[in-house]
């Protein structure tokens, strides 16, 4: 009989022990993971209810899909469109467009209130040569609405291989919806132009996205259109939806008095100030914005216009002043994540509202004359004292 109740013992000993350990562990993963009882509260409801659909649903589970679902929907309640869950297929595709080279249609887009809306299209594109035009809002990529899509996804879905083929449903105000059929290519974005206007003083430099040369392009054009003897200088902005930050920075050490040029802060308020040291604005500037204009776009008029270094024409600028990163996970799939926002030099978030311009003026197609343009002349020409 002893031995039978040391054997009963001994199991409920090591029953006992088994127990305490399994606590252990989970207290210690709690303890490693920084989590108080509501976060464990919490994990316990999202595995139960994972484990209640494996063993319950009627038609049977996939246990990848059912954790890609879960985290899909946790950063799609955060209502932000710049950040998303990539599952493998969508994650391969953004790390192949990365790393090598692709064919587009030439067309830059915003996502703004559930709406997919090209705000720009390049000369010499297959998005122009279709008759594609600024404004128009696309509706399905390939026969699938973009209602069923996240950003990353349209945006991957419209690029290709080079001498493929994309299928566009646009709406245009007015008009029916319309099927376009075109063929991606290799597209070549110009970065930097710029001219002295014809019968002026003044110098002119369009930058259409801030690319890698981006800084050092308009470094050569900005001592160009001086060499040529302008007094006063307009950047254009239009349809410009940003880049990288870094070429930004450089264009702005250019122009910018020195000082902050932007902030980028994070959801600690940990600072990182990219600033200039020029000594004063060397001529008086004018910058055209209108509602394409974005992100790193909006850094530069912001730090002009915060400074007093430059004046702002034309209409609101898009409202992106939010950074991403792109960080793979653990099953070859990837998070990308709004992690911080651009400030402008007094501390305005752009987030969301954009940049309000000095002097409003809204470009009128129908006049044959670029009115924003002779608007943002008669600018300067007041800033040089000159007659109008």
């Amino acid at each position: 009989m002893s031995y039978f109740m040391n054997k009963k013992r001994l199991a409920a000993v090591i029953v006992i022990t088994a127990l305490i350990s399994s606590l252990l562990t989970m207290g210690a993963w709690v303890a490693l993971l920084g989590l108080d009882s509501h976060k464990v509260v919490d994990l316990v409801r999202f595995f139960g209810t994972m484990r209640l659909i494996e063993t319950r649903y009627v038609d049977g589970t996939d246990e990848g899909k059912l954790l890609d679902g879960a985290i899909s929907g946790m950063v799609q309640s955060l209502g932000d469109p710049h950040s998303i869950y990539m599952d493998k297929d969508l994650y391969t595709k953004l790390m192949e467009h990365t790393e090598g080279a692709f064919g587009g249609i030439g067309v830059t887009m915003g996502f703004k209130d559930d709406k997919v809306t090209i705000i720009s299209v390049l000369e010499g594109t297959p998005g122009e040569k279709a008759g594609l035009l600024a404004g128009d809002e696309i509706m399905a990529v390939d026969g699938t609405s973009v209602a069923e899509l996240q950003p990353e996804e349209v945006v991957l879905g419209i690029r290709g291989e080079v001498g493929t083929q994309v299928a566009l449903t646009i709406h245009r105000e007015g008009q029916e919806d319309t099927d376009y059929q075109l063929t991606r290519d290799t597209i070549h974005v110009p970065s930097v132009k710029g001219l002295k206007l014809e019968g002026t003083d003044l110098g002119y430099i369009r930058i259409a996205s801030f690319a890698e040369n981006t800084g050092k392009e308009f470094k050569e054009e900005f001592k160009k259109v001086k060499d040529e003897g302008a007094r006063g200088l307009v950047i254009d902005l239009r349809q410009n939806p940003g880049g990288l930050i870094t070429s930004c920075v450089e264009v702005a050490r250019e122009v910018v008095p020195k000082g902050t040029i932007v902030s980028v802060v994070d959801k600690n308020g940990a600072k990182e100030e990219y600033a200039s040291e020029l000594e004063a604005s060397q001529i008086p500037i004018v910058v055209l914005m209108d509602g394409g204009s974005a992100s790193a776009s909006e850094i530069l008029a912001g730090a002009l216009q915060d400074t007093g270094a430059g004046k702002v024409v034309g209409v609101q600028s898009y409202g992106k002043g939010s950074v991403q990163i792109v960080v793979p996970l653990m099953n070859e799939d990837g998070l990308k994540l709004t992690v911080a926002k651009y400030y402008t030099p007094s501390g305005r978030s752009i987030d969301g509202t954009g940049i309000t311009p000095d002097v409003e003026a809204a470009l009128v197609p129908e006049s044959g004359v670029d009115s924003q343009l002779e608007k943002a002349k008669e600018v300067l020409k007041q800033e040089l004292g000159e007659p109008l």
